[in-house]
């Protein structure tokens, strides 16, 4: 059975000035994105700023998460690192605390070849119970799982039972839903994808998007599972410019900022990412508009 199906919401992490985690804000942002229909939290991936989390930071995060959300949706905890020992910590931490499953992102930087891919994420399930959703997004990472990877993992390894998709590739993706029989967990990457990836057999996304518009992404999503295309086609199409805005700078550096725009309270960002450049905050501002968000 998958962790969840439909809209998972990247969340991003609040801070407060002073560049401490926002907690509060954390909570009231779980509760916005329950409210407005997403499927599941996931709680310190990239768009939660995970790389420049302390480890106690990023065990409490994950804690916090799984507090706030009072069991209502999935909790789904990003626990992947370069070094094998580290994400196994983690994901032990994070299952002690009761998340529900697993992001791994791909060992960044070290660049593992596929053999070493398998050996890590094999040596991390073993360690854990968690269901696991592999993370492959090799435009961050310089790391790309090959179906043919992705595909011994899911058939060998009895608690991977996921993919999130960032690498863009149609062709990859189908591929490997083609090699798992389509029953792998395939989850999109890419929120302006998220239609042509369930029509391979994708069971949903994992969103940055849905920071600002859930209710929308998740509309998206159950529109194609209920068998009207054209809709869910109507809401990738419309939210492709806010899309593209919210990827303008490296994530999470624009959704932060329109969260903040909405007036959510989302903060800062830490070094070494940097506040948005003014000519693409004033673009940005202007998508929301026309997308229908609230600018205050």
């Amino acid at each position: 059975m998958a962790i969840f199906k439909g809209a998972g919401v990247a969340i991003v992490t609040p801070m407060k000035e002073n560049l401490e985690v926002n907690y509060e804000k954390l909570e009231e942002l779980i509760n916005f994105q329950i409210d407005e229909g997403t499927d599941s939290i996931i709680i310190a991936g990239t768009t939660g700023e995970s790389s420049t989390l302390t480890m106690e930071e990023h065990r409490d995060v994950i804690k916090a998460a799984i507090e706030f959300t009072k069991g209502r949706v999935p909790v789904v905890a990003g626990t992947g690192s370069n070094c094998t020992a580290t994400a196994i910590q983690l994901s032990k931490e994070a299952e002690e605390a009761g998340a529900d499953g697993l992001l791994i992102v791909t060992p960044y930087y070290n660049k593992a070849t596929q053999g070493g891919l398998i050996k890590h994420y094999s040596a991390i399930a073993k360690e854990v119970k968690l269901p696991i959703i592999m993370y492959n997004v090799p435009g961050r990472t310089g790391c790309n799982i090959l179906p043919e990877t992705a595909a011994h993992l899911y058939k060998n390894v009895e608690n991977i039972v996921g993919l999130k998709e960032a690498t863009g590739n149609v062709s990859q993706a189908s591929k490997t839903m083609y090699l798992t029989d389509g029953k792998l967990d395939m989850y999109s990457g890419e929120d302006g994808i998220v239609v042509p990836l369930l029509s391979v057999g994708a069971i949903g996304v994992i969103s940055v998007w849905s920071n600002v518009a859930p209710k929308d992404v998740h509309e998206m999503c159950q529109s194609f599972f209920d068998g009207n295309l054209q809709k869910a086609l109507e809401i990738q199409m419309k939210g492709l410019p806010l899309v593209d805005a919210l990827f303008s700078e490296v994530n999470p550096i624009p959704v932060k900022k329109a969260l903040n725009l909405m007036g959510m309270g989302a903060g800062p960002v830490r070094l070494p990412l940097t506040e948005m450049e003014e000519k693409n905050t004033d673009s940005l501002k202007e998508v929301m508009k026309t997308y229908g968000l609230p600018v205050v």
